[in-house]
């Protein structure tokens, strides 16, 4: 890579779908390995618009994005810098990291995403 390249953005792509579009994804990169094709991808899918949105409220995304600009050693440590109570980020980061956004390296929490992605299905899948 020289000077004026960047290394590729990582993203998650977070969609309201069936299980069945899920499998359509899962599907479709496993073909794609077997042809020997780069598949480096997150996807992270919820069944109804509801459950993203309690996921990914606006306090949890300013907890991801803090992470993400930060870093944080812990839990605690991240309450006390953001300024809100622990309980309640602590159950932030359970949520965020039970679907995979939010990710932890021994103790310390990362949130590896440059950009998070979400896309609700109108059409279900073939």
């Amino acid at each position: 890579m020289n000077k004026t390249q960047t290394p590729a953005q990582k993203t998650a792509q977070v969609h309201v779908g069936s299980l069945k579009d899920m499998g359509k994804r899962f599907t479709e990169a496993w073909h794609r390995a077997e042809r020997c094709e780069p598949v480096n991808e997150t996807h992270v899918t919820f069944l109804d618009l509801e459950a993203m949105l309690a996921t990914l409220s606006p306090r949890r995304l300013e907890l991801l994005r803090h992470v993400r600009q930060h870093g944080a050693v812990n839990t605690r440590e991240l309450a006390a810098t953001i300024g809100r109570d622990y309980k309640n980020v602590h159950q932030d980061v359970a949520a965020l990291e039970s679907v995979g956004l939010l990710v932890r390296e021994g103790r310390k929490l990362a949130a590896p995403w440059d950009e998070v992605q979400a896309s609700v299905n109108l059409i279900p899948a073939a």
